[in-house]
């Protein structure tokens, strides 16, 4: 069972221009954030998580750009989970799972093939005012 993501006490916030840099920018502050946290760089789910962090930062420079300047990052952790969101601007809200079925793009399948077989969720969240959204992912430790 996923915990609430609300209930994970460990945050960090990264807001950066949609550019090409912040995929590095992005895994980088995860590396650095997962450190402080205590959650060993050697530990199964982080490489991956780094990969599929990679994928949707990448989706977002590549896809939301035009109407989103910035993209966010949140990371999350809790005892037993590790959690990040990407936001962007942009109001296309992909469907991830039809992504796992190899109905959509490369970096999308990516993103639930390893999610699912790490034990993990993804969640697309709409803002409330419908001009963008998060991509949640949560992974077990």
């Amino acid at each position: 069972m996923t915990p609430r993501l609300e209930a994970l006490p460990l945050r960090h916030v990264l807001t950066m221009p949609t550019l090409g840099s912040a995929v590095r920018l992005a895994r980088e502050t995860a590396e650095m954030v997962l450190t402080e946290w205590g959650i060993a760089r050697r530990h199964p789910s982080v490489d991956p998580a780094l990969l599929i962090l990679s994928e949707l930062v990448t989706n977002s420079v590549r896809h939301a750009a035009a109407v989103s300047g910035n993209v966010t990052v949140i990371y999350a952790a809790g005892k037993d989970t590790f959690a990040f969101a990407v936001h962007d601007r942009h109001p296309y809200q992909p469907p991830l799972y039809a992504a796992g079925t190899g109905n959509t793009g490369g970096g999308l399948a990516t993103v639930v093939e390893l999610t699912l077989f790490l034990g993990g969720t993804a969640v697309v969240r709409g803002d409330a005012d419908g001009g963008g959204k998060s991509i949640w992912i949560t992974l077990p430790l």
